[in-house]
């Protein structure tokens, strides 16, 4: 028998108890939207977990930390994190940059800007790393350029990049009082502009002196680039200075002896490193592999995976309450096959008397049931969308959000593609399986029996 053959066949059969075929399709409809609507609303979380914890840091970012010390003389197995080992880091698979955020432990400075030095800002601002690292790291611009690898060196200008709100940090030395500038609305709700433009400014950064009289450092600092204010990824994009790494501890370097400043006992390297991976799956595995070299690490992964279990944990349960429906509509769809075998024993009997074989019988009773679970996950799905549609509008509407223009974070339910698939081959499958037994039983009738059957 073709299979468009059998289709139409089977599509004939339900026409003709349109009634009980179509309530028998309501029940896998209703069941479809409860599994559909249930799963999206643990979608529509997963979601909103997952927004809100990219806004409290960057998911592929990893912080690595040597508190067990290293290097020689310090008692400890675990290596000093110094250059040699984030480099080591920076080649494991999955990894797209490693970088120190260096703080100087010894120099001592201060920057100016302005005419005769007017303003000046505390020199703790300024930060080291790898400019290659930079951009990887996602610190997105507002102006200007990331620093190249290689464009400090013998520079007579040391390019930096600032932070959005660096400018705010420097206060006026001519004032005694209210001397700085605070980035806050005022009473007309504009944001008052600092001192100067940071990106025209001439910046001035000057070691500060150990003793009165004592020789001072003074380097040019170029700003070549304005990062967007951001404190998931760090204070500096705010009011920092970031510079080369190299450069910095140069200029450590330069202070430490212009001031006989000497350090005891072995490096212990950086206190701690930056790294950024690929993607959030790999996270784990790279952390992972860190640990293992004798660091603690933190990442957003740890919290990640508690609230990833806790969705799927909800996600169940809503799928199970909408599984009931279902199974209710499974029972609907056997006993709608059960009574379709006693209205038709004697067409059975026919078939079999004519030679038809009997996987063509059952397979015709299958389809049946097939048939109505497809035809109602295909109705339910589109029932899901309307009532998914209607609960975001809702919900939009009662936040607010639909004049914010606030999108997909505010959504209560969410439909995938992946759901689509599931809600659709789910009912057919129950569909099939809910038809096995009636069709199993239609095989085994009889064939002189069911031509006398009344």
């Amino acid at each position: 028998m073709k299979i468009s053959d059998l289709l139409r066949m089977c599509a004939d059969n339900l026409r003709r108890r349109k009634a009980r075929s179509l309530l028998t399709i309501i029940g896998v409809v209703v069941g479809t939207c409860s599994i559909v609507v249930m799963i999206s609303f643990g979608v529509a979380i997963d979601i909103q977990q997952e927004e809100m914890m990219a806004g409290m840091g960057d998911l592929t970012q990893i912080e690595v930390y040597n508190y067990g010390g290293g290097g020689s003389g310090s008692g400890s197995s675990t290596p000093a994190l110094d250059d040699a080992q984030v480099a080591n880091i920076a080649a494991m698979g999955g990894v797209v940059a490693a970088t120190p955020v260096y703080q100087s432990r010894y120099l001592s400075s201060t920057i100016f800007a302005g005419k005769n030095d007017r303003y000046s800002m505390a020199g703790y601002n300024v930060y080291g790393m790898y400019p290659e690292a930079m951009e990887a790291l996602g610190y997105e611009l507002v102006s200007g350029s990331y620093i190249q690898s290689g464009a400090s060196a013998g520079a007579k200008e040391i390019p930096v990049l600032v932070g959005e709100s660096a400018a705010y940090a420097f206060q006026d030395t001519r004032k005694s009082r209210n001397n700085m500038i605070w980035k806050e609305p005022d009473a007309s709700g504009n944001i008052p502009a600092p001192y100067f433009d940071i990106e025209k400014e001439k910046l001035t950064l000057r070691t500060d002196s150990m003793e009165e009289g004592g020789k001072q450092l003074e380097y040019t600092l170029k700003t070549v680039g304005v990062m967007k204010e951001d404190y998931s990824k760090g204070y500096y994009t705010s009011q920092g200075i970031l510079m080369d790494l190299n450069v910095l501890k140069k200029l450590e370097q330069d202070y430490m002896k212009l001031n006989n400043i000497r350090v005891t006992g072995g490096s212990s390297g950086y206190n701690n490193i930056v790294v950024k991976v690929e993607n959030v799956d790999r996270v784990a595995e790279v952390e992972q592999q860190i640990k293992d070299l004798g660091y603690d690490t933190w990442s957003m992964q740890s919290m990640r995976d508690s609230l990833k279990e806790s969705t799927r944990m909800i996600q169940m349960i809503l799928g199970g309450l909408g599984a009931i429906s279902m199974f209710v509509a499974a029972l609907s769809i056997a006993n709608t096959m059960t009574m379709a075998i006693y209205e038709r024993t004697k067409e059975i009997g026919v078939m079999k008397v004519l030679g038809c074989k009997v996987g063509n019988i059952r397979t015709m009773f299958l389809v049946e049931a097939g048939l109505i679970g497809f035809i109602g996950g295909v109705a339910g799905l589109g029932i899901s969308y309307l009532i998914s549609f209607g609960l975001n509008s809702l919900g939009a509407a009662m936040s607010g959000a639909a004049a914010m223009g606030v999108g997909a974070a505010t959504k209560l339910s969410v439909i995938p593609p992946w759901l689509v698939l599931l809600g659709l081959g789910f009912s057919t499958i129950v569909g099939l399986l809910s038809g096995l037994m009636p069709a199993n039983r239609a095989v085994k009738i009889s064939a002189l029996e069911a031509i006398h059957h009344e």
